[in-house]
């Protein structure tokens, strides 16, 4: 193969792997609800995949390529069914490939992704594995990405994905459209499933970009479908504000050579002021409701910082108000954390410190690299150099691996001797 070539395989192979984030979820909600089997839809599309890589170059892209992939699988779906179909269920057969062409009422949601979402997150399945199993059909997220989401370790993942499946089969659940009295008893599992989407987006868990755009723009589009469905939900209201504030700065959290720029030091002038007001009036509706909840709560504090002309301009004292009614709402380690760092800006790094040794977060690099810039504020640089030792070695993202380095190389040219 020539460099021209390989180079030509290599857009081609790249612009099928775009398609695939693009439609896959989309393709295997369409395949379930036909054919009522999760791993028979996934194999099918990821089959069609496969064979797209071989013929578009060849035959050029199709005008639709998410019809042509779906078309494609539930053909090869529907003759892997009847190669190893008994001839008792000739009958049923003649009927699924009946119901393949019948269109499905569309019910409260008409957006396929969002009605996958909604399904998958049934309520005989139990929180995390509607969370995961929906994430994973999603296509956005691999298991690996899953498993560091939800911080345990792969196998854990997968045994999680696979029981979930098993369950859905066992029980015969039905991958129906919800109806519209049952959404809300399945809105925080929906509303996690997005946040995640948009979380994985904003800071890969791997790979060598810091994000993932892709994924930022179609949890936030999400979102505001949630919103239109259901906007007298202020948890919704507050997951979009949250995400449209957070991902106000995502411009800014790179350099012009991708390396990781933290919030203090961010071009404030670079953040998107379009989707801050928009942010902002949202807190602002979610405000004036008065029940809070842990994405309004966040919302909240995500425009604390972005109502700060300058880093030094940021009322912490606020932001760990908001921290402390956060963490009584959900009492997690990751908020517990996230409150030892605003605590940092308002009570010193020893109070910080204090209460971050004993998080069980021990997996989890963002702790490791906390602790290190803690340890580095009070002049313990031994140890905090062994923390971001620790920290290198959980991360799996390039960019947060550069800057962890760069961290490091920092207390090593300050020590006596250095050159």
């Amino acid at each position: 193969m020539s460099v021209r070539d390989a180079a030509d395989h290599g857009c081609r192979k790249g612009m099928v792997e775009g398609i695939f984030r693009d439609e896959y979820g989309r393709c295997v909600a369409t395949l379930i609800r036909s054919l009522g089997d999760i791993d028979l839809a996934e194999e099918a599309v990821q089959d069609a995949f496969v064979l797209a890589l071989t013929r578009w170059p060849q035959e050029g892209t199709p005008p639709n390529p998410g019809g042509w992939i779906t078309t494609t699988a539930r053909n090869r779906a529907i003759d892997r069914l009847r190669r190893e179909a008994t001839r008792g269920e000739r009958h049923s057969q003649a009927q699924l490939l009946r119901a393949a062409d019948e269109p499905e009422p569309m019910g409260p949601v008409s957006d396929d992704r969002l009605r996958l979402i909604f399904t998958c997150c049934h309520p005989a399945l139990s929180d995390d594995a509607q969370v995961a199993l929906t994430l994973r059909l999603l296509g956005g997220l691999q298991t690996p990405e899953i498993a560091r989401a939800f911080l345990v370790p792969e196998p854990t993942m997968a045994q999680r994905i696979v029981r979930a499946k098993r369950k859905i089969a066992a029980a015969g659940i039905p991958y129906r459209i919800p109806s519209e009295v049952e959404l809300p008893d399945r809105l925080r599992a929906v509303t996690a499933v997005v946040y995640l989407v948009f979380n994985e987006g904003y800071a890969a868990s791997s790979g060598d970009s810091l994000v993932r755009g892709e994924l930022c723009v179609e949890a936030i589009r999400l979102a505001r479908l949630l919103v239109e469905l259901m906007p007298d939900e202020p948890e919704v209201s507050g997951l979009l504000a949250l995400l449209l504030l957070t991902d106000a700065r995502r411009g800014a959290r790179t350099d012009t050579d991708g390396r990781l720029v933290r919030l203090a030091e961010q071009d404030r002038s670079r953040w998107d002021r379009r989707l801050i007001a928009e942010g902002h009036a949202l807190v602002r509706a979610c405000l004036r409701r008065n029940q809070p909840g842990p994405y309004q709560l966040q919302a909240a504090i995500n425009a604390v910082h972005t109502d700060a002309a300058t880093a030094a301009d940021t009322d912490w004292q606020q932001i760990l108000r908001l921290y402390d009614q956060l963490l009584a709402q959900v009492p997690t380690p990751v908020v517990a954390l996230n409150r030892a760092v605003a605590l940092a800006e308002v009570q010193g790094a020893e109070a910080a410190l204090a209460v971050l040794e004993p998080l069980e977060l021990t997996g989890y690099h963002l702790f490791h690299a906390a602790r290190a810039e803690l340890l580095q504020r009070l002049g313990r640089s031994s140890e905090a150099v062994a923390a971001y030792d620790t920290a290198l070695a959980v991360t799996t993202n390039a960019a947060e691996r550069a800057f962890l380095r760069r961290q490091r190389s920092l207390i090593d040219n300050a020590q006596p001797g250095s050159s």
